[in-house]
């Protein structure tokens, strides 16, 4: 078994889950005691989509809704349906040339930026052994 990367990892950051209805999932989860803390909109294959952020204490959870003529995907998945963990880190740019020098399958050529939060965050997904999606992310 190789060594341990030198890499900071401070916390689970958050988990995503794709959602067929933002405003369905958003009163659902404010039930439960979560507030929502972020709005933002991304782009998906030329379309635009919509990210809120749900806090509750510490956790924080990512629900995003799709464009329309991509939720239909959502609506049929029957393995459920967290769609990637995130987790925290002090520095983007370290953690990612920690992970390519790993040896690692990272997904995007370099940490993509995102409008999200106040100032913006910074990310980069890797797969794991059974193509699990692992988003290390920076909030700037």
């Amino acid at each position: 078994m190789k060594e341990p990367l030198q890499l900071s990892i401070s916390s689970i950051q958050h988990i995503g889950i794709p959602v067929t209805s933002l405003v369905r999932s958003e009163a659902f989860y404010k039930r439960l005691g979560f507030t929502n803390v972020m709005q933002a909109h991304f782009m998906h294959e030329g379309d635009v989509g919509t990210c809120i952020m749900m806090k509750r204490g510490e956790i924080v959870i990512e629900l995003y809704e799709l464009p329309e003529k991509d939720r239909e995907a959502i609506r049929n998945r029957k393995d459920g349906h967290i769609d990637h963990i995130a987790f925290g880190v002090p520095d983007i740019d370290a953690a990612f040339a920690v992970l390519k020098a790993g040896g690692f399958s990272i997904i995007e050529e370099a940490p993509v930026m995102l409008n999200f939060w106040q100032n913006g965050c910074k990310y980069f997904n890797i797969t794991g052994p059974d193509g699990e999606r692992l988003e290390f992310n920076q909030i700037l």
